[in-house]
């Protein structure tokens, strides 16, 4: 069983999730890296979520940023968004994940700070004291 999923809109935020994974590695929580857009795989990244076990998701996006929220739309599991610096220094993904409507929370942390969503990942994970 995988405890957290870190899901990555594109290949080119790979370094982010290996900041997440460094700090996930040194814990006894099981996860898995992959790739899937929000925009060129929606229905892949729909079904991946349905049928994961994953107890919380971590997404990795930048520029519109729209990961996170579609993720947080298709389960009631929590979801982690890491805004990254593409454009804008990353304040236009910064306010993507934050901006949520009412309904699909997103919890959201640093740009381009993968390590604190793996840090939030496990803070949500020891809650359930597992």
């Amino acid at each position: 069983m995988v405890q957290i999923s870190i899901i990555m809109g594109s290949e080119s935020d790979r370094a982010i999730a290996d900041r997440a994974v460094a700090v996930l590695e040194k814990t006894k929580y099981t996860h898995e890296v992959l790739v899937l857009s929000a925009h060129r795989n929606p229905d892949e990244l729909e079904a991946y979520v349905k049928k994961s076990d994953a107890l919380v998701f971590i997404t990795i996006a930048g520029l519109s940023a729209a990961l996170p929220g579609v993720v947080a739309s298709k389960t009631k599991k929590p979801v982690i968004g890491v805004p990254v610096s593409a454009k804008l220094g990353g304040l236009d993904a910064l306010l993507s994940v934050t901006q949520m409507p009412p309904g699909v929370p997103v919890a959201g942390v640093g740009i381009d700070n993968g390590a604190n969503s793996a840090h939030l990942a496990i803070r949500i994970l020891d809650l359930l004291n597992l």
